[in-house]
């Protein structure tokens, strides 16, 4: 069963820094572009980043030169290193299987089910 278990969420302050990780399990990922969404309160979930099989990366503008998505396909994990956190970043955070590179496909996930998430809260 395919399944991502993300995490290394938690409660920073404005400008802060954390490192969020996805550990697939059911299917090795190297084989698939991984995107990371995140989801606030009564929103839809939002493309956040997602990195390709030949480690090409895309980022939504808001997160662009904050945020780093890297993948360990011998850990079968995909990270985010997100830096200069704002409040606006506060959401729970998920990864997914992409349906293609966004600028072909949009950001949408290639199954409609997600994981847990991981909730980063940034506030002072």
């Amino acid at each position: 069963q395919l399944q991502f278990v993300e995490s290394g969420g938690g409660l920073v302050q404005p400008g802060g820094s954390l490192r969020l990780s996805c550990l697939a399990s059911g299917f090795t990922l190297d084989g698939y572009i991984i995107g990371w969404f995140r989801q606030s309160p009564g929103k839809e979930h939002e493309g956040v980043s997602c990195i390709s099989r030949d480690e090409t990366t895309y980022y939504t503008n808001s997160v662009k030169d904050r945020f780093t998505i890297s993948r360990d396909n011998a850990k079968n994990t995909v990270y985010l290193q997100m830096n200069s956190l704002k409040r606006e970043d506060t959401a729970v955070y998920y990864c997914a299987v992409m349906s293609g590179p966004p600028v072909v496909a949009g950001w949408r996930p290639l199954f409609g089910s997600w994981g847990q998430g991981t909730q980063v809260t940034v506030s002072s």
